[in-house]
């Protein structure tokens, strides 16, 4: 079974000839052809071919951040990226496009770089490194890395870390945005107010002043209509309880603030290629895997049973994750003693597809396909990493460079 993950590459992209708040024109042009431009206006033709494609991909990552993201629509503009070198990269309109590197663009438009169990692509900044630094990659930087033979995999490593992959081959389709087009109310019921639900209850961990919703249900109920109330009193929108278009996006703007999505330092929308059945007894003081995945669920739970604190994923047992444990013990009425053994661990599994039946097995929020027949539910793909381990492997070089790279510099 070959499992993909989304996002997608967008067929054709928005851009903004300006800074955002500019009275500047706004053209549609196909992804591919923007990245072709952008690298055109950025890097020069004549540099070694391991820096070419090493900043190819930076920009193409970039770019499907910003749309991932939905970084723009979300504060209300209707473009997903600017030619403001000050805000995004450099796009030229009816520029010429140099042949080297519409070649190299065509080869590598649908490959993406993303920190390995993060599903957004990677936000990878970059500056020249000469007369502007940062702490993405410097295109200069990248071409003498190049010079002294370095390929592409290796200074993309250099500067975003050896915790990089590549997502290669990702599927290409229109932009399709968020919001549902009609707003939701009181008495709404279904998907979307699912999603509204688990935003509105990851953005109150960072803003007590929102009520969470104690069931994640889909159903637009009172207390949902109290939570976007107090949202929308908090962030200075209209307060009439109903989730328009304005609300919307600035819960996904939130949303993807508090998990800092559309910086070069996510905490990621994660997932874990780890096996979902009981082995071991957990405990305060242990670390590892096994202790990041129980964190990652009783993170989940903790969007849909207000009596679970909200918990960080850092793969360390420590106080705070006794403390969240003992509190599910307690929900589920059984002895609070913090340590996770075979009965703990399988309510947790329980309560955790149980989220999967309703909420998990629509790819916004467990984002796996499988090639040939579409979704895979959370259980599947827990069965399926059980029996199937999986490894990240190093990022191979026949999806970057070709061995002739080292030998041309």
């Amino acid at each position: 079974m070959a499992i993909t993950i989304t996002p997608y590459i967008p067929t054709n992209i928005i851009v903004h000839l300006g800074p955002p708040d500019s009275q500047a024109e706004n053209v549609t042009v196909s992804f591919r052809d923007y990245i072709k431009n952008v690298a055109s206006s950025e890097i020069y033709p004549s540099w070694h071919i391991s820096a070419l494609r090493a900043n190819i991909l930076a920009q193409i990552s970039f770019a499907l951040n910003r749309v991932y993201t939905e970084f723009y629509p979300s504060q209300g503009y209707s473009f997903n990226i600017t030619s403001s070198t000050a805000y995004d990269q450099k796009f030229i309109n009816g520029r010429n496009i140099f042949e080297n590197i519409s070649t190299l663009v065509d080869d590598l438009f649908t490959t993406y770089l993303r920190r390995p169990g993060f599903v957004e692509p990677l936000a990878a900044s970059f500056c020249n490194g000469t007369t502007s630094k940062c702490d993405g990659l410097s295109q200069w930087g990248s071409e003498d890395m190049a010079q002294q033979g370095y390929n592409s995999v290796e200074i993309l490593r250099h500067y975003y870390g050896k915790n990089l992959e590549l997502v290669a081959n990702a599927p290409i389709q229109n932009i399709q945005y968020s919001y549902p087009g009609t707003p939701l109310q009181l008495g709404d019921v279904g998907h979307e107010v699912q999603v509204a639900q688990v935003m509105i209850n990851r953005i109150a961990v960072s803003y007590p002043a929102i009520p969470r919703i104690w069931t994640v249900d889909g159903i637009f109920g009172p207390k949902t209509e109290n939570s976007v109330r107090e949202l929308q009193n908090v962030f200075n929108l209209s307060v009439d309880g109903i989730i328009g278009k304005s609300t919307w996006y600035m819960m996904v703007y939130l949303y993807s603030g508090v998990l800092r999505l559309s910086e070069l330092v996510s905490q990621g929308q994660t997932f874990f290629h780890l096996e979902f059945s009981y082995h071991n007894t957990l405990r305060l003081g242990q670390t590892g895997d096994s202790i990041s995945l129980l964190q990652y669920l009783l993170a989940i739970l903790s969007q849909f049973y207000l009596s679970i604190p909200y918990l960080a994923v850092d793969g360390i047992f420590g106080e705070n994750t006794q403390t969240s444990v003992r509190a599910l013990q307690r929900d589920a009425g059984l002895p609070e003693t913090g340590i996770v053994d075979e009965t703990t661990w399988n309510v947790i599994a329980d309560r955790f597809l149980g989220i999967d039946q309703t909420v998990l097995n629509n790819p916004q929020f467990f984002p796996y396909q499988n090639q040939s027949s579409g979704t895979v539910t959370a259980k599947e793909l827990y069965d399926y990493f059980s029996t199937n381990p999986v490894q990240f492997p190093d990022l191979p070089l026949e999806l970057g460079d070709r061995d002739q790279e080292r030998s041309s510099s």
